[in-house]
Formats: C-alpha cells, structure tokens, sequence
C-alpha cells in the first residue's frame, strides 16, 4: 500500500457519496463535477488502497465487501473534518477554548472575581488557564509565549506588546488599631515622618513603588520585615510590627472588621497602581484581546468605580 500521505479527504467523500446513491452519476451531479473526474478520483483511492470499493452491474454500482467494511470509517472521517472545521471558525474569531492568562499575585485574586462571571456570560466558550507572577516575570513569559495574555500593572515596557490601559488603583493605609494614628480623624503626609512602612519582597513592582512613596514622605521601609503577599502584610500590621500601605481592591475583598485595623486615605499622597491587558502584536487573537480588553473596561466601570479609576 502507498503513503497514506497520498491520501486526500476530497476522494473519502467521493467514495461515501458514491455509496449513499449508488451511481457515479448521481453523485457526480450532488458533488457538482463530472463523471470522469469522479472516476479517475476513485480509482486513485482504490490504487492508494489496493482494494476494489465498487462493483458496478447492469443494475447500478454496489458497494464491494471492502467497500462495505471501510464506509463507516469514511463517514466518520468526513465528520470529524467537519467538525474540525467547524472548531477551527469559532476559534478563529476568538472568546472561545482554553486561554493562558498570567496575572500578578497583588491584582488577580482580588479582580478575577469581580469579571469572570459577566466575562464567562459573554464568551461562554471560553475558558482561562491562570497563572500568578511578578509583573517582570509575567512580561517575560509572555514574550516567550508562556502566556497568551497578561493582567499585570504598568508600566510594561516591550515595543512588541499590546498594552490596553483598564483602571487606576489607589493605595490605602492600613494602620492597626492601637497606633497612635488610629483615631486621627485626618491623616496627612506629614504624619508619616520617620513611620516603619512593611512591604512585600523586591521583586515585585508594588515594592518599588512603597519605597518611592517612604522617599517622598519621610517614611522608613522596614527590610528586616518583608512579607511574601499582602495578607502577610496585613497580619504584621494587625501585630504592631509597622504600617503598610495596600491596593483598594485588596482592602475592598479582604479588611471587611476594622476593629483590628483601619484603612485610610493620606492627604497630599495620591499614589496609584496602573493596570493594563497586554499581548503579543503578532497573536492571530489580537483582536479579540482588544475586545475583551473593552468588555473589562466595561465591567470595572459599572461594578467598581467606587473603588478604582476606570480608563478607556
């Protein structure tokens, strides 16, 4: 027998047509070609499959015992290439199968659950892989096709990304409940002279913004003490072991009992956390990543702009 490399769907679906009406020129005229191409295509399988498939008699064209055996698995082929096909036009227009997003661990656990049930509600096909990083490390990785797309916080720095800016993120002071500015009914800038400010470790962007604000304001970042995620965070604050400043969208899910603890705006400090959807110039998705990227744009004005600042 030859490659089956020679193999073509085009002749599966002359022979199974053949075998439903039982005439070469029947289905010749439902496939909308000529007798003779039809025959010289089936005898090319027969070739490649070194079987007889028809018998033709004076009473029309009977399928052989081989014929017989092999057209269950010819229609099955012709399904399955339609099915593929038909696969292959709802991918293409993107919002449907499985998507690799990268978010980092300061945003995605407090923002998925605000936007995956009206996303899911739009693009009931699709479905999200998700893997938390570093904002370097989640640009990296989508350079390198890690990731189809990524969550993180600006700035994202590569000329070969797509960068949709979402929302604007304040920063809230979080102070335990017997420091001395816990019953300050104003906080100002002034009052953070000379305060031990925990963060979260220097790989993360978050830490390098805390610094910045501790330069600007007199205040001192404490390095001997710096947690791994923002509920350590929070837990060192609660224990007296300094303040900390932490994103709104972490204070809204996760301090609901200020009994313990306080969160505040500063006066004269405005600092914000900019986040954005990213992804590859060259992503055959880019286009529905643009759209979805609208569709969060949306959902975040409407569900949380008492929170955060929407853009776009």
């Amino acid at each position: 027998m030859e490659s089956i490399d020679k193999l073509s769907l085009k002749q599966i679906r002359y022979f199974a047509s053949i075998a439903e009406h039982g005439s070469f020129r029947q289905a010749a005229l439902r496939l909308n070609v000529t007798q003779p191409t039809l025959s010289n295509q089936v005898a090319g399988l027969e070739e490649l499959l070194d079987v007889q498939l028809f018998e033709r008699t004076r009473s029309g064209t009977s399928l052989t015992i081989e014929g017989r055996e092999l057209l269950s698995n010819a229609r099955r082929i012709i399904e399955e290439a339609q099915g593929f096909a038909t696969q292959a036009g709802s991918l293409a227009g993107g919002g449907a199968g499985t998507y690799r997003l990268g978010v980092t661990p300061t945003l995605g656990p407090y923002l998925l659950p605000h936007i995956l049930t009206p996303v899911h509600q739009k693009y009931t096909d699709l479905k999200l892989y998700v893997r938390e990083d570093a904002p370097s490390d989640l640009e990296y990785g989508l350079l390198n096709s890690q990731h189809d797309f990524i969550l993180s916080t600006q700035p994202i720095m590569s000329s070969s990304l797509v960068v949709a800016p979402l929302f604007r993120e304040p920063l809230k002071l979080a102070i335990s409940r017997d420091h001395k500015l816990a019953e300050k009914k104003t906080i100002n800038r002034m009052d953070l002279l000379g305060e031990q400010v925990l963060t979260i470790g220097e790989h993360h962007l978050f830490h390098r913004q805390i610094t910045e604000l501790c330069e600007k304001v007199g205040a001192e970042v404490r390095r001997d003490y710096e947690g791994t995620s923002l509920d350590t965070l929070r837990q060192m604050v609660v224990m007296g072991m300094g303040i900390a400043f932490l994103p709104a969208l972490y204070a809204k899910s996760e301090i609901r009992d200020e009994r313990e603890l306080r969160v505040a705006d500063v006066e004269g400090v405005n600092v914000m956390r900019n986040h954005a959807l990213a992804w590859r110039s060259t992503s055959p998705q880019r286009h529905f990543y643009k759209e979805l990227a609208t569709e969060i744009q949306s959902i975040v004005r409407s569900n949380l702009s008492s929170v955060v600042i929407p853009v776009g």
